[in-house]
């Protein structure tokens, strides 16, 4: 006797979520202009003076739009209050940079990657790594009084980019019996040619080298070294290229 009513229920619950689904997504004009431009919209919020708070994201940076009333206008960039308070700040937290920085750690968590310190260290950083790039080397050799400590593990999602060998090299480092072992020793022997090329890549190692590629290039990369760390309040933070000194004390933390 319940099936019936226990149908019908389930249909209108079906109905009525695709009405707000498509509810949702009936956006001002300049909203629907922006999506068209690769921007996307991760929801709604409310903002002073009659105007309507959007969260958005674009080459995986937030962004704030702000709408006028009537909802023909849009206005792009950071608000602030008489006291010099960001607005924005909150709402792209809440609704950007939170849900981010969790989708793609996980991401970056599921990848093939080599470890590089102490697997008890407080703060892990990922980084995209071609075997051949002198970047990524500079890096690794900077990085090494953190790693030492003790206080940071690298992971390196190792792709191959740069040159006809960084394949084989890639995958030879994969390959090995230890591949943090490995990644040190070629790290140490970089500019002399470090790991030998194999000749012949296993079918497994192949389609993870691509994988992480496309992760990479999903992520808005397109050179190594590219990292990827969470900033002191647990928000996804990246970096292009080798770090400066200054910003390798900000991406690794105090010495």
């Amino acid at each position: 006797m319940m099936k019936k009513p226990t149908t019908q229920l389930a249909v209108l619950l079906a109905a009525l979520g695709l009405a707000l689904g498509a509810q949702a997504k009936d956006w001002p004009a300049p909203i629907k202009a922006l999506e068209a431009q690769g921007v996307e919209v991760m929801g709604t919020f409310e903002a002073p003076g009659g105007l309507t708070g959007y969260a958005g994201l674009i080459r995986q940076q937030p962004l704030a739009i702000y709408v006028t009333p009537d909802g023909k206008q849009a206005i792009i960039g950071t608000m602030i209050d008489g006291k010099g308070v960001e607005l924005s700040e909150e709402p792209l937290n809440r609704l950007v940079n939170k849900p981010l920085t969790a989708k793609t750690w996980k991401q970056l968590e599921g990848s093939t990657w080599i470890a590089d310190g102490a697997k008890s260290a407080p703060r892990v950083i990922y980084t995209f790594t071609d075997p051949n790039c002198p970047y990524c080397n500079k890096f690794w050799n900077d990085a090494r009084p953190w790693v030492q400590a003790g206080k940071v593990q690298l992971r390196h999602i190792m792709v191959a980019i740069l040159t006809p060998t960084s394949a084989g090299k890639a995958a030879a480092l994969l390959a090995a019996p230890d591949p943090q072992a490995a990644l040190a020793q070629h790290e140490q022997q970089q500019r002399s040619g470090g790991m030998k090329p194999l000749a012949q890549i296993a079918p497994k190692i192949s389609a993870q080298l691509e994988a992480n590629a496309q992760l990479m290039q999903q992520l808005g990369f397109a050179a190594t070294p590219a990292i990827l760390y969470k900033d002191e309040d647990g928000y996804l933070k990246s970096m292009k290229g080798a770090p400066s000194a200054e910003m390798l004390n900000r991406i690794l933390g105090p010495r």
